[in-house]
């Protein structure tokens, strides 16, 4: 009998996909930051699961060359975005510059705060040898990184990490989709605060 009450409630649910399907557009639309899979359990009470299948089908939906937007997960949560290839109309519509080039000091302050984080000015200043004041400020201005705490030591000084802007801008699921910097070294034993060519190639590959 339960197997039969499972089967029966699974032909229910998956007749109600194309309107599961538009209920999650709606919420992720009108909230416009990324949503887990908890608030869209809680806000549409039907199991994970189906949930889960769903969203699958619509990342796939929204990759047809016609649609505008796509479907992208950041850090477990589901947000929709424009596609890249349609940056420059809706950029021209928010009235916002085209994107800049990051400098080289800013991709070096980012790539190191990518594969450091949680990290210091003051570290990062030594890993690059030269001041990051500037780059950092740029970084922070582009919402590629952020504070994210205070290291407890004299002075508390701030740490830095990346946001999820970065991950949208670079197009990675979560920071363990960075590639790994084994790839860039030739010699293994090499330290990596030592290396900042590493860090760059790994970061310049997205």
């Amino acid at each position: 009998m339960d197997n039969l009450y499972v089967k029966q409630y699974e032909f229910e649910e998956t007749a109600r996909i194309p309107a599961i399907k538009s209920a999650i557009e709606s919420l992720l639309f009108v909230s416009g930051e990324p949503l887990s899979m908890k608030e869209l359990h809680n806000n549409l009470e039907i199991p994970t699961k189906i949930i889960e299948s769903v969203i699958n089908e619509m990342i796939i939906d929204y990759e047809e060359e016609n649609r505008g937007i796509k479907l992208i997960s950041i850090n477990g949560g589901y947000q929709l975005v424009s596609k890249p290839q349609n940056s420059d109309s809706v950029q021209k519509l928010l009235k916002k510059n085209k994107r800049q080039s990051l400098s080289q000091a800013s991709l070096e302050s980012l790539a190191i705060i990518a594969y450091k984080q949680p990290i210091t000015r003051v570290d990062i200043d030594e890993i690059r040898g030269v001041k990051s004041e500037s780059a950092i400020q740029r970084l922070i201005e582009r919402d590629l990184i952020r504070d994210i705490g205070r290291l407890e030591v004299p002075g508390r000084p701030i740490l830095f990490g990346t946001t999820e802007e970065f991950l949208r801008q670079f197009e990675l699921k979560d920071l363990g989709e960075l590639p790994s910097l084994d790839l860039y070294a030739e010699n293994n034993n090499d330290e990596i605060n030592e290396s900042i060519d590493l860090l760059n190639k790994a970061i310049e590959t997205l």
